[in-house]
């Protein structure tokens, strides 16, 4: 994969707020299995078909893994609650440096449950 569309994807500033937050590499129990890979490149690939609507089989073999593997560490990334971690880093982030105007806010009411009786 061309290092312009890498750093296009995952720019070395979000590559450094979401290095610590993925969790580690565990080899399997039972052996066999490939290497472990470059997390970055994992990372980039998960990105690509998450922002482009590519579906996971159809991944370009570019990104250097199979497209099982992709969402595989996806499910896992998503079970680890990393989507959510990261989303809190990246405000923080932008809260530090004051990019982020935290006086206002929306609210989708489609998404607040309603409770009975309340007023």
């Amino acid at each position: 994969m061309s290092a312009n569309l890498s750093r296009r994807l995952v720019p070395d500033g979000l590559r450094e707020l979401v290095a610590p937050l993925l969790p580690s590499f565990k080899s399997r129990p039972q052996g066999g299995g490939t290497a472990p890979l470059d997390e970055r490149a994992v990372f980039t690939a998960v990105v690509y078909v998450l922002t482009s609507g590519c579906a996971w089989r159809h991944l370009p073999e570019k990104f250097g893994l199979s497209p099982a593997t992709a969402h595989r560490r996806f499910t896992v990334w998503s079970e680890a609650g990393l989507w959510r971690r990261l989303h809190r880093a990246v405000l923080d982030e932008l809260g530090a440096r004051g990019e982020i105007d935290w006086t206002s806010a929306i609210v989708d009411a489609a998404s607040v449950r309603a409770k009975r009786g309340a007023r």
